[in-house]
């Protein structure tokens, strides 16, 4: 008989999961906001459901495992907010449960290294807002759930090489900053390992073995482009988005131990060099192999 995940916000993340465990027979739902983005949700191969909705308490009672994508706004987690309840009564029958963190809630360490046993201790609203999401998740009794703290995510429609065709990039640089980074493929494959292997109460990082200052990313872009390096640009006179300004309050290197001693992962990409690699690889296969 087959399992079905219900996946609660299924968006970049959750979709590169779907196919691996349709492969092995899963059924998924996945919730989304609108009509309109269920579309997008169907071409993952998995079941959109419009949430809120009445149906959401008939896929819980479904569900064999649920994923969290969904992060917490203003008032807190939207899931808890909406389905406490319920959830807190299905827990014993939940099989697995994956909550999608942020390595936002460890905070600034000045180019340091952390790991899962880090002291959380955010900066930004962001950082604090997860921290905050996933005390609640943990406090629901005989949940079986297993956080996974993304570094800065990458994949197919999500890099940097629209921005350096563009000619708009630019190598932002800020003394001593370094970002840690993951490719959406590694982030599915250690979602898979753990559904096959749950651990209750487990925390995993989920990065690559490179940690890495953002304009070396971007010079890498250009230079497999084969077009000019992007500008340097001072951070402190930059112009940026207060978004994009709040990254670089925190500068950290992210071990990613546990995800290959625990769950025997072996990363597709361990460093920006063959992620970005790939991507344009598979960009120029999509094009029939013509240049872009």
């Amino acid at each position: 008989m087959s399992k079905t995940l219900l996946s609660f916000g299924h968006g970049f993340s959750a979709k590169a999961l779907t196919p691996r465990l349709l492969r092995k027979g899963w059924r998924v739902i996945g919730t989304t906001r609108s009509a309109e983005k269920a579309e997008a949700v169907a071409a993952s191969g998995a079941e959109p459901l419009v949430w809120p909705g009445a149906e959401i308490s008939h896929a819980l009672k479904q569900a064999d495992a649920l994923l969290i994508s969904a992060g917490p706004g203003p008032e807190g987690d939207p899931v808890l907010n909406a389905l406490r309840d319920e959830i807190t009564a299905a827990a014993p029958r939940f099989e697995w449960v994956g909550y999608l963190s942020t390595t936002g809630v460890y905070g600034d360490h000045a180019g340091g290294w952390v790991d899962e046993s880090t002291a959380l201790t955010p900066s930004t609203r962001r950082g604090q807002a997860r921290v905050a999401s996933e005390a609640a998740w943990q406090a629901i009794p005989d949940l079986k759930l297993h956080i996974f703290r993304l570094a800065g995510i990458y994949g197919p429609g999500r890099g940097p090489f629209a921005k350096v065709r563009k000619g708009t990039a630019r190598r932002i640089i800020k003394q001593g900053q370094v970002f840690s980074r993951i490719h959406v493929e590694d982030i599915a494959q250690v979602l898979e390992a753990s559904l096959a292997a749950p651990n209750p109460g487990a925390i995993y990082n989920l990065c690559d073995d490179d940690p890495a200052p953002p304009q070396d990313v971007i010079a890498y872009a250009a230079e497999l482009l084969g077009l000019p390096l992007p500008p340097a640009v001072d951070f402190e006179t930059a112009e940026m988005t207060p978004m994009a300004r709040s990254f670089y309050a925190e500068s950290k290197k992210v071990r990613n131990d546990r995800i290959k001693e625990e769950l025997g992962v072996q990363l597709l990409y361990p460093d920006y060099r063959t992620g970005l690699e790939a991507l344009l690889r598979d960009e120029r296969d999509d094009h029939d192999g013509t240049d872009l």
